[in-house]
Order: structure tokens, then sequence, then C-alpha cells
């Protein structure tokens, strides 16, 4: 569904727009926002940020039913 989330780096915090059908283990670079370069001061390395997706458990009936609703969508 995609969305958006606050990421906290060495510079202050980042905005991230996360687009619907991100794939799990999916990687982004942020360029600037690592690890300071050392002996450069100044200078930061970058930082990449990796998309861990969970997947809902616990679900009532009603969801259990919407999801099946959804996947004959998906299959005809």
């Amino acid at each position: 569904m995609g969305g958006e989330i606050t990421v906290d780096t060495f510079n202050g915090k980042v905005k991230l727009n996360i687009q619907p059908e991100t794939k799990n283990e999916s990687k982004v670079k942020l360029k600037g926002k690592g690890f300071p370069v050392y002996k450069k001061e100044g200078n930061f390395g970058d930082l990449i940020i990796t998309y861990h997706i969970g997947i809902p458990t616990n679900l009532s009936a009603k969801e259990i039913e919407l999801f099946k609703a959804l996947q004959k969508l998906k299959t005809t």
C-alpha cells in the first residue's frame, strides 16, 4: 500500500516515502546520511535502509474474508 516513515540519521530525521508494492528486503541509499568519513570533517558516507515488510498475523474473521475476496479479484 505504500506509506511514509521517519528515519533517524546522524544529521537529524529524514522522511521516506515507501512506494506501493515495495518488496521485502528492498534497499534504499540515503547519500551523505551515514557514518562520518574518517579524517574528513563534515563528510558523511551513505546510509543504507533495508525494508522489512511484516506479514499480518492474528487476523479477525472479517480480515480473512477480505483477504480472500482480494485474492479472488487477483486471480480473475
